[in-house]
């Protein structure tokens, strides 16, 4: 659990090989991505805790989405995500996915089946966010949304107080902090990679592999 200058705090909540991140300010907070749905409880659990105001999705794929219907439901809250990757809800394969080196490899032969079979809800609530949107509205307001494309159109970040870095599938850590392995357009991820390293925030927050200090 780290803090910022707002003394919010991030939880990272640890599913099967994926994560989700609860960002909260002591009373109210925001759900970053759900995890794969066998992670529910534990996702529900952590959330119970706390006045929930709104989930934020990095992008749509099952590992990171799966739960957000039944979580907005239960807290009646709204969903956001990127308006270019709405399709994925109800097409996987409308942005079909490559990878780069061994680990890659491996990870996708793990994961094209369960990507392509298994159907992530669309939420009830939802809205679109974009570069440099704040979520000021839901009480949070030095939370601000970046785009960070390449492993699909439409994948974002949450930037929280300037600090600390929710970064979805831009980066993986793996086995070390890197450029995600997993990519709709490696040379987009990878442009995407030197924005976050310029950035220089102190905790990067990862959809795979434990937190890291920096990139």
């Amino acid at each position: 659990m780290e803090k910022n200058m707002r003394d919010l705090k991030i939880t990272y909540i640890k599913g099967g090989t994926d994560n989700c991140y609860l960002v909260s300010d002591g009373k109210s907070a925001f759900l970053v991505d759900t995890s794969s749905g066998k992670s529910l409880p534990k996702v529900l659990e952590e959330c119970s805790k706390y006045d929930m105001k709104l989930i934020v999705l990095t992008h749509p794929h099952f590992d990171h989405a799966e739960n957000a219907a039944a979580i907005a439901q239960k807290f009646h809250i709204p969903v956001a995500y990127h308006q270019a990757d709405d399709e994925i809800f109800d097409n996987y394969e409308s942005q079909p996915l490559k990878s780069y080196g061994a680990v890659g490899f491996v990870v996708l032969k793990l994961s094209l089946k369960q990507l392509s079979q298994t159907k992530v809800t669309r939420p009830d609530e939802t809205f679109f966010v974009k570069e440099g949107d704040t979520l000021e509205a839901f009480g949070f307001p030095e939370a601000k949304i970046l785009e960070l494309p390449g492993h699909t159109r439409g994948s974002i970040g949450v930037l929280v107080s300037d600090t600390e870095l929710i970064v979805g599938d831009a980066l993986d850590n793996w086995i070390r902090p890197g450029v995600g392995h997993l990519y709709y357009d490696l040379d987009v991820q990878r442009r995407t990679a030197q924005r976050i390293r310029d950035l220089h925030a102190s905790k990067i927050y990862y959809g795979h592999g434990k937190p890291s200090n920096g990139f």
